[in-house]
């Protein structure tokens, strides 16, 4: 009954606003808009009401204005007749470009020894188990949140690095660094000092199609413009424990990019199971600051105890966890010396 009184009402107010506009006869100029591009359009408009009526308008010797419809509007169903379409809304938004933090802003706790030594070749190292806690800890609010992703993968054995690049021969930004992070094909080029001589980690590293389809494919071109996100799928051979199938997650922030890992299928040794699918993770935090680029990388697994007991664990994971760092430094220096670019940072 309540609805039947509400169109009721909405009807008779409809009607009082048409009766009103045809009781009087407005200025010509309020019935021609602006617009209207030729002069024998000047007496004449079509409005579309509904889909199937069509009121027209047009002026006559000038005493009046004669109206004249197709037919009348059906009022008994008011919510098609106050159905209206809008121009879809298109807005251009330009791109962000923040004031660099310091490498103090980052990480105050540091002591003066370790902010020296963040700037060598080696960086910080730290390695800790699943009951401990990381030494280097970002400021808070800084964004920078490695600790929870790796704990997320319940590891039994975890180590931290932090690295500070210097810049070169110019000054180094977020597009810069993601094109570094591209280049999985690179990441078997680093070696480290072992035993007085040098040690490849990866045998081979390499992009995959899918998870599904694991052919492999070549790293991209070089990107003009930062994703909102993007996926990659990968496939380490580790010269210890065989082929590691990786998923690579790439985020952008305000100020840094988060290249987050972690296997998706189980590792294998001979026949032999030696670890669970999402049991390794590796996390890269890169962010261009005042004094270069830092590099903060967390790396986490888990492994049965009778694999550690006859292993260096925390030994092995600073290898990776250095060939990783190791792979993104170069990176970095061969974007100092890329062609100049004509788009210094876009999000598409």
């Amino acid at each position: 009954m309540r609805i039947k009184i509400v169109k009721l009402g909405l009807i008779l107010l409809f009607l009082f606003c048409f009766s009103s506009l045809w009781a009087e006869d407005p200025p010509n100029e309020e019935l021609l808009p602006a617009e209207m591009p030729a002069a024998e359009e000047e007496n004449q408009f079509t409005a579309e009401i509904t889909g199937e009526e069509t009121l027209i308008i047009s002026e006559d010797d000038g005493s009046g204005i004669e109206f004249a419809a197709a037919e009348e509007p059906n009022y008994d169903d008011l919510d098609d007749l106050l159905l209206f379409e809008t121009a879809e809304l298109v807005f251009e938004v330009a791109p962000v470009i923040l004031e660099p933090r310091s490498f103090y802003e980052l990480f105050p706790g540091l002591s003066g020894a370790q902010r020296r030594n963040a700037r060598t070749v080696m960086g910080l190292r730290h390695a800790f188990e699943k009951n401990e806690s990381p030494i280097f800890l970002p400021a808070e609010g800084s964004g920078i949140d490695l600790i929870d992703f790796v704990m997320a993968k319940k590891p039994s054995h975890i180590v931290e690095a932090l690295v500070l690049v210097p810049y070169n021969k110019r000054e180094l930004d977020m597009l810069d660094a993601y094109n570094a992070m591209r280049e999985i094909s690179n990441i078997k080029d680093q070696t480290i000092q072992h035993r007085g001589g040098y040690y490849q980690v990866f045998k081979d590293t390499t992009r995959l199609e899918s998870a599904r389809n694991r052919k492999p494919i070549p790293d991209p071109q070089p990107a003009d413009t930062l994703p909102y996100s993007e996926t990659m799928y990968l496939r380490f051979t580790d010269a210890t424990i065989g082929e590691l199938f990786i998923q690579g997650d790439i985020k952008p922030g305000l100020y840094g990019i988060t290249y987050s890992m972690t296997n998706f299928r189980d590792v294998n040794y001979s026949i032999f199971r030696v670890m669970k699918a999402e049991r390794f993770s590796a996390v890269i935090y890169v962010e261009p600051v005042k004094e270069g680029v830092v590099i903060y990388g967390m790396s986490g697994l888990y492994l049965p105890g009778f694999i550690v007991n006859r292993m260096n664990l925390p030994s092995n994971m600073n290898y990776r966890i250095t060939v990783l760092l190791n792979w993104i430094t170069h990176g970095l220096r061969r974007q100092e010396t890329a062609r100049e670019r004509t788009i210094p940072f876009a999000v598409n």
